[in-house]
């Protein structure tokens, strides 16, 4: 089995994989280009623009509509569960984001009084804006349909 072959075969995992990755490559070029240093946490991290986390469930989402039909049940069910992610990415994830900020500085203005203070800062690039949701989405869509449809 060659490496087209083994691609497709796996086409459930590996196209949302592929889209996950562009998503977090993008993820990567953004924060280089507008912050003008590297940061290869971006490689991995979560947040910001394009959400991967959208990227990788509507590639599932697509290829499986695709691959079984949109009139699928399996189709219904991992679009329901992509639609529950994004909603968690731009709701519940990115005011967990805002609250850590807040905390963030308190502990910073409380650390220099010489008051109680964490270890370390918590993680504030949690969540996503709405923009970076739809464009995340769009980037899964985009390369499944281009790889299920167009090089297939």
């Amino acid at each position: 089995m060659d490496f087209k072959e083994f691609f497709f075969e796996y086409k459930y995992l590996t196209i949302p994989f592929v889209s996950w990755v562009m998503a977090q490559a993008l993820k990567f070029l953004i924060d280089l280009i507008l912050r003008k240093k590297i940061d290869y946490t971006r490689l991995f991290g979560s947040g910001g623009m394009p959400s991967s986390h959208s990227a990788f469930v509507v590639s599932l989402s697509t290829v499986i509509g695709i691959g079984t039909g949109f009139n699928s049940a399996l189709f219904g069910v991992t679009l329901a569960f992509s639609l529950i992610v994004m909603y968690d990415a731009a709701g519940v994830r990115r005011a967990a984001g805002k609250q850590a900020k807040v905390l963030n500085r308190m502990f910073q203005h409380n650390r220099a009084k010489g008051e109680f203070h964490l270890e370390e800062d918590l993680k504030e690039l949690i969540g996503h804006t709405p923009v970076e949701v739809i464009a995340g989405a769009l980037l899964g869509l985009a390369i499944s349909v281009l790889l299920m449809v167009v090089v297939k």
